[in-house]
């Protein structure tokens, strides 16, 4: 009698499937080609902070191996302090150093089937606190490919900011993100940019929100495609939470001029 895909597993994340650990390994739904020749290509190039890539199981799911330390919703505590938050933008450097050269034969992202332009490399899509993996402080791993795909690596940083500087007003920054104080966005945003090497931080702010735009077109047209989770999200009213974080943005980010 055979197993189910979830029987004897830790249920990581609860899912349609859900992501499980066995033993060492993660096993989870494939994140297509494309995403398999990045990790194959940051195997390669000796990154070593992604999982790597062991093959299917006899249910279709990836195999990847386990990261250990605490990662989704224990992440944001960690980019509080100014070495988490200069460790968070180290690692994202680390991340776009390594696939500077990643010419990928595959180019069917999940957003947008194309190969990276000139100016653009493979982002990692979704860099946030969640998709970081901390033990003692550090980042010692990086998870979640889905979103990868051809962009200014900008784009990553715009992203990554908006959720360390943060871009969210003082209750939220309070409440549900492990601030003991409201954080001076200045002085996050300049350390995080120096962290990573932008020695121009004018325009930062602007990306966020351009970005956060971006994100809100990018969910209407996959929900009317009937994309899921987008089509669930804005049933709902994922975009109206959207349009308010740009509104908190725009005004945080007049605050800094």
């Amino acid at each position: 009698m055979s197993l189910t895909p979830t029987e004897g597993c830790e249920v990581l994340l609860q899912a349609d499937p859900p992501v499980v650990r066995v033993g060492d390994t993660v096993r989870r739904p494939s994140s297509g080609a494309a995403v398999h020749a990045l990790l194959d290509h940051l195997e390669q190039v000796s990154f070593p902070y992604s999982p790597r890539l062991l093959g299917v199981d006899e249910h279709g799911r990836e195999v990847l191996s386990y990261v250990a330390g605490s990662s989704g919703r224990h992440g944001w505590a960690h980019v509080v302090s100014d070495g988490g938050l200069r460790a968070f933008a180290q690692l994202l450097r680390a991340y776009h150093d390594a696939v500077s050269d990643f010419a990928p034969a595959v180019d069917a992202w999940a957003l947008e089937a194309r190969p990276p332009l000139d100016g653009e490399i493979v982002c990692h899509g979704d860099f946030g606190p969640w998709n970081v993996v901390w033990d003692a402080g550090r980042p010692v791993g990086l998870l979640d490919f889905d979103f990868a795909g051809p962009a200014p690596a900008l784009t990553d940083v715009a992203h990554a900011l908006e959720y360390s500087v943060p871009f969210r007003d003082n209750e939220e920054c309070l409440r549900w993100l492990a601030y003991p104080a409201p954080p001076d966005r200045r002085i996050r945003l300049e350390a995080f940019a120096d962290a990573y090497g932008v020695s121009e931080t004018a325009e930062l702010a602007d990306g966020v929100i351009a970005g956060q735009r971006d994100r809100i077109e990018q969910v209407r047209r996959l929900a009317a495609a009937g994309r899921q989770p987008q089509a669930r999200w804005v049933a709902n009213g994922y975009l109206e939470d959207l349009a308010r974080r740009v509104a908190v943005s725009e005004r945080l980010a007049e605050a800094l001029q």
